[in-house]
């Protein structure tokens, strides 16, 4: 297929390259009113941006026969935030620009400066780099910017992000005036529009977001859990789903260190990406990710930056993005190129309602389920297993022998039984959740007026179903925070603002001694809940009326001390 719009090189490598028609954005560089224009463009990852801004600056670069100058100063510069990300932009370039006979000098860091130098001095049509290194190279004279024809900004917000303002700044006025910008971003900030104001004229806006919203190929899910059972949520997913090649993204390079640990000391075969990690620590787990060696990536959102994994196919938002547009962008490493992909959130139960108003923001439909359980997760293996173990094989002659020697010692079934358990024994064992549908949660609560909660002692928290309070979070908390057992907690009653529940006596004096302990009035985790002694709540007295004594009160229970200042509101996000 030829498309006409397009010089011959540039058409050609697109039929090579099995190209049967253009992506949105790809299209939209191309009409009319934006050919020659600087460019503002919204676009969302795996949305063909890198072979769009190649097609866009095809005008600036080639003359009307399709061919390119001698090689000299750079015609073309595109900048990147990470090295794999630019790397990966040269590479996109260097097959579209191939019958062109274009020359691309890539610089980055982590590379050998002086090879860099080199390249650039013997000449090249297009420079790629990462902002940092660009910078150096410009400052030492290596890099001249003088005959520069059009300029392009990928990911130019999470650039900002990282602190690149100044170096960008400096590059850009570097070069002529009469140069044409193309700023692409997934997001647009106000930074964003500071910088396309400052550089850009009459630039034309594009946005596919709208059109390639929650992206089609991904199926979006919201799975509800405690907020104390994230990481056994987690765990669940990644061994019901069992993908290929799972990413998981968190807020903090200290969340990702400690998810990344917690699940190697389960036994998954993950790397972690953050802003920590060396440049051969990066290269080390990406390789072991393309190797299969490794197949889960716990990652930030700058640190999973750039990177291409065909294999992904499994996105979990271990934290929740700060909006819908971030949500996408994280998704998006999923679902590329026609595959189908799998996008999951992982909400505690308090923040339920500002995730589904992001959600309807974003306009992306996701199904909310509860997390797997391991009775789910062991029927998956079972039929996991029974497809793995009917795929016929080559089998050897040795093989064959030593079957034959097993054959003459067991049974069939005892062979294939001991078959079965050496493949169960590589998987981690599911974690067991706290139950999410209301008939369950009855039930426990149930079973925990149970005998031994003859004398009890009366507690408060100063949340309630304002603030969300739910007894499949509230218990978590309890534990964690008091250094009990689920065993240790009587009733539960949820009031408009507060909680009250019950602590076996003999307890009691412990449990308050380690909410002293436990509480830090700044904490943004359930540590800021104020738990403190109080009376029973007036259903409860009620009760003690009709039918005697059977629970204390703020006078008969332990002094806890004065209160500490605190912060309102359920825990929000994830442990460490």
């Amino acid at each position: 297929m030829t498309f006409p719009d397009i010089p011959v090189p540039l058409s050609d490598a697109l039929d090579a390259h099995g190209y049967t028609a253009l992506t949105a954005v790809q299209a939209q560089v191309l009409e009319p009113q934006a050919r020659g224009r600087d460019l503002i463009v919204s676009a969302q990852t795996g949305s063909g941006k890198t072979v769009a801004f190649g097609l866009a600056m095809g005008d600036e670069l080639l003359a009307e026969d399709g061919t390119l100058p001698p090689p000299a100063t750079a015609l073309a510069l595109v900048i990147a935030p990470t090295r794999e990300l630019a790397l990966q932009v040269s590479r996109e370039l260097a097959w579209l620009y191939a019958k062109a006979g274009a020359r691309i000098a890539t610089c980055v860091g982590g590379m050998d400066p002086m090879k860099e130098r080199r390249a650039l001095n013997h000449g090249a049509h297009i420079v790629v780099g990462t902002p940092g290194r660009l910078r150096d190279h410009l400052e030492r004279g290596a890099l001249d910017l003088s005959a520069l024809r059009v300029a392009v900004l990928d990911e130019a917000d999470e650039m900002l992000d990282m602190g690149f303002r100044e170096d960008l700044e400096q590059i850009l006025d570097g070069t002529p005036d009469g140069r044409r910008t193309l700023l692409f971003s997934a997001t647009m900030p106000k930074p964003i529009v500071a910088l396309a104001r400052r550089y850009q004229h009459e630039a034309v806006r594009i946005s596919t977001a709208g059109e390639d919203r929650g992206h089609g190929d991904i199926s979006y899910q919201a799975v509800t859990v405690a907020p104390a059972e994230i990481e056994h949520a987690v765990v669940n997913l990644l061994r019901f789903h069992e993908a290929e090649t799972a990413m998981l993204f968190c807020a903090t390079r200290d969340n990702v260190r400690h998810l990344h640990a917690t699940l190697v000391e389960r036994g998954f075969a993950a790397v972690a990406l953050s802003g920590e990690h060396s440049q051969n620590e990066r290269n080390a787990a990406l390789q072991a990710l393309r190797d299969r060696r490794a197949r889960v990536c716990v990652a930030t959102d700058v640190a999973a930056r750039g990177i291409d994994l065909p294999s992904l196919s499994l996105v979990i938002h271990v934290e929740i993005p700060r909006d819908g547009e971030i949500l996408q962008h994280r998704s998006g490493r999923t679902g590329r190129a026609g595959k189908k992909g799998t996008a999951i959130l992982i909400v505690p139960f308090p923040r339920r309602k500002r995730v589904e108003m992001m959600l309807r923001g974003a306009r992306i439909e996701a199904e909310w389920l509860s997390a797997p359980t391991p009775e789910a997760i062991r029927l998956q293996d079972r039929e996991r297993l029974l497809e793995g173990l009917l795929q016929p094989v080559e089998i050897e002659d040795d093989d064959r022998a030593l079957a034959q020697e097993l054959l003459a010692k067991m049974s069939p079934e005892d062979i294939a039984a001991a078959l079965v358990r050496a493949h169960r024994a590589k998987m981690p064992a599911p974690e067991e959740l706290v139950p999410s549908n209301p008939e369950a949660q009855r039930a426990a609560q149930a079973e925990r007026h149970r005998p031994g909660f003859e004398d009890t002692v009366w507690f408060r928290m100063d949340i309630g179903r304002r603030q969300n309070a739910d007894p499949r979070w509230i218990l978590p908390v309890l534990c964690r925070r008091g250094h009990i057992t689920r065993n240790d907690i009587g009733a539960i009653r949820i009031g408009m603002t507060e909680t009250h529940f019950q602590v076996p006596r003999n307890v009691a004096d412990k449990f308050a001694s380690a909410l002293i302990r436990t509480a830090n009035a700044e904490g943004d985790d359930e540590s800021g809940i104020r738990i403190e002694p109080g009376e029973a709540p007036r259903e409860a007295a009620r009760e003690h009326r009709r039918s005697g004594p059977n629970g204390g009160s703020a006078h008969g229970g332990p002094s806890g001390g004065k209160p500490r200042p605190h912060r309102k509101g359920p825990p929000n996000g994830p442990r460490g």
